[in-house]
């Protein structure tokens, strides 16, 4: 179970895939395989078998001239009923809610200090 609050995944937005696959995997001893439905623009990092983090083109999700980065999301336990309050607080919704099958509920936001993140209530397994 995810648990409210807490950071549940991070993506590397990248350049090069076979270049940061071939780092993580040397020096972390991650593995890698791209997203169950095929997507072979989206790798997902495994430890021990275990999903860690995703791997995407920078061009996937970040504007042009974005440099590689990791992108974090954090598990919420209602998605949409944070948002009102992410809305309140002064903060800025990116991309609305949307559905990733086997994954959760996402929506993009932006702090009040500019930052963006990812807020997720995560699929159960």
């Amino acid at each position: 179970m995810s648990k409210h609050g807490t950071f549940f995944w991070s993506e590397l937005n990248t350049g090069d895939i076979e270049k940061a696959k071939a780092f993580f995997g040397a020096t972390i001893g991650w593995t890698f395989a791209t997203m169950p439905n095929g997507d072979p623009n989206y790798w997902i990092a495994f430890n021990n078998g275990i999903p860690q983090a995703g791997i995407v083109p920078l061009s996937m999700f970040s504007p042009p001239g974005a440099p590689p980065h990791w992108f974090s999301y954090l598990a919420v336990d209602d998605v949409d009923k944070r948002l009102e309050a992410l809305i309140a607080a002064g903060g800025v919704i990116l991309r609305p809610p949307f559905d990733v099958p086997d994954v959760g509920r996402i929506a993009i936001i932006q702090d009040p200090t500019g930052a963006p993140m990812g807020w997720m209530t995560p699929v159960e397994r």
